[in-house]
């Protein structure tokens, strides 16, 4: 909080924010204004309320020092990972609220939806930028609605590939340094953000569809038609990354692509080895790199959704009971920050103790609050069970492991 303390020309909003924060930290189940400032032995909600709503500070500044932040503890190197997650609303007043499909139900509901940018390495990740998608013919193009909402007149109508490399610039531009950057299909799909991509020379594994049209050995080809005929030889083991169950196995291929074009890009295909479905990604590096390297940042892109759960269901994300445009941002910044700073903790973790899983962020999440709140019993009593539980976690998940890899 000192960190960003400057962020706050008065003392109020200062101390209010300081409140929110570790409030967002602290074991409440539902994280809004009132119950934080119940949480923080406040008369009333007014103050937390005024924070999000009317209060002076910058939440762009604030979102600059989350992003120096975050690069600073869980190191260089990095891979920025674009993706995008719902939030649940009623009613037709929030900024950007519409019926829209939205991962997060699975389905078409009543939701605003978020665009953010994540960093990870191999220290952890956390969310570092985030803009709110506005819908462009029910929102934009609807100027009274806007302004009810509080957003900016100078606020046009981006699609979400064309905020993701907003973030992406501003990130590179604020010299976080990531060679990579991976996203789902929405993204892969856009020519012009990969074309921002390689005009910066990072290298990207976006996924694409398979009906999407891929220049190869001088033809042009579905995505789908190229991986029905590579033959068995050419497929080769890898695995995405650790999961909850272990490493993911995969069966790869690749294939050159856009060969008179400079630089080097690649069709990856992935093919489950039970199911035999297939994922796609156009892939780009200014210089030659191994099949591995890529099956590495397309594993990575996982640790987004790990991301958003860890946000939502640790530091109150999605809890927010405003609807304009500021609070919306306010809101979400300080989440992050909350989010970056379980993070750290995460990250800063020495990596040699096999007998003991490492401290989650929920579990890091709870010890601050039991140590900082719960007076009855003795810190020794409390890092007891979380060692205890921790040692007993890490047996169970070699035994699992052992019995996986001799079936």
């Amino acid at each position: 909080m000192t960190r960003i303390a400057h962020r706050f020309g008065r003392i109020e909003p200062r101390r209010a924010a300081n409140a929110y924060v570790r409030g967002l930290l602290s074991g409440v189940e539902r994280k809004n204004c009132w119950n934080l400032a119940e949480h923080a032995g406040l008369n009333g909600p007014q103050s937390m309320q005024r924070l999000l709503r009317t209060a002076r500070w910058d939440a762009e500044a604030v979102r600059d020092d989350v992003r120096g932040y975050v690069s600073e503890h869980l190191g260089a190197g990095g891979v920025l990972i674009v993706d995008e997650t719902g939030f649940l609303k009623k009613g037709l007043r929030s900024a950007g609220v519409q019926r829209q499909y939205t991962g997060t139900a699975g389905r078409i509901e009543n939701s605003q939806v978020g665009v953010f940018l994540a960093y990870a390495t191999p220290r952890g990740r956390a969310l570092i930028d985030r803009r709110l998608y506005l819908p462009e013919h029910s929102w934009r193009a609807d100027q009274s609605r806007c302004r009810s909402a509080g957003v900016p007149d100078e606020i046009a109508f981006a699609t979400k590939p064309a905020l993701a490399a907003q973030m992406i610039a501003a990130a590179l531009d604020a010299g976080i340094d990531a060679p990579w950057v991976t996203g789902d299909e929405v993204y892969g799909q856009d020519p012009r953000l990969r074309a921002l991509l390689e005009a910066r020379q990072v290298g990207y594994v976006l996924v694409i569809a398979g009906t999407a049209r891929i220049r190869c050995e001088g033809l042009d080809w579905k995505a789908a038609q190229i991986a029905a005929h590579v033959p068995d030889a050419h497929w080769h083991r890898y695995s995405a990354g650790r999961g909850a169950k272990g490493h993911r196995w995969y069966a790869w291929a690749w294939t050159r692509i856009d060969t008179h074009r400079p630089g080097h890009r690649w069709l990856l295909i992935r093919r489950n080895p039970v199911t035999g479905e297939l994922a796609f990604y156009r892939c780009y590096a200014p210089t030659p790199m191994p099949l591995a390297a890529l099956v590495r940042i397309a594993g990575i892109r996982w640790t987004v959704e790990e991301s958003f759960q860890a946000a939502k269901g640790q530091v109150g994300l999605d809890h927010y009971q405003v609807r304009s445009w500021d609070g919306w941002h306010r809101h979400i910044t300080l989440a992050m920050l909350a989010l970056a700073f379980l993070a750290a903790l995460a990250a800063s973790q020495p990596d040699d103790d096999h007998a003991h899983l490492p401290l989650t962020m929920p579990e890091i999440r709870r010890l601050l609050a039991a140590l900082t709140l719960t007076r009855h019993r003795r810190t020794e009593e409390i890092l007891h069970w979380s060692h205890w539980r921790r040692r007993h976690q890490a047996t169970a998940r070699r035994c699992h492991y052992q019995r996986r890899s001799h079936p």
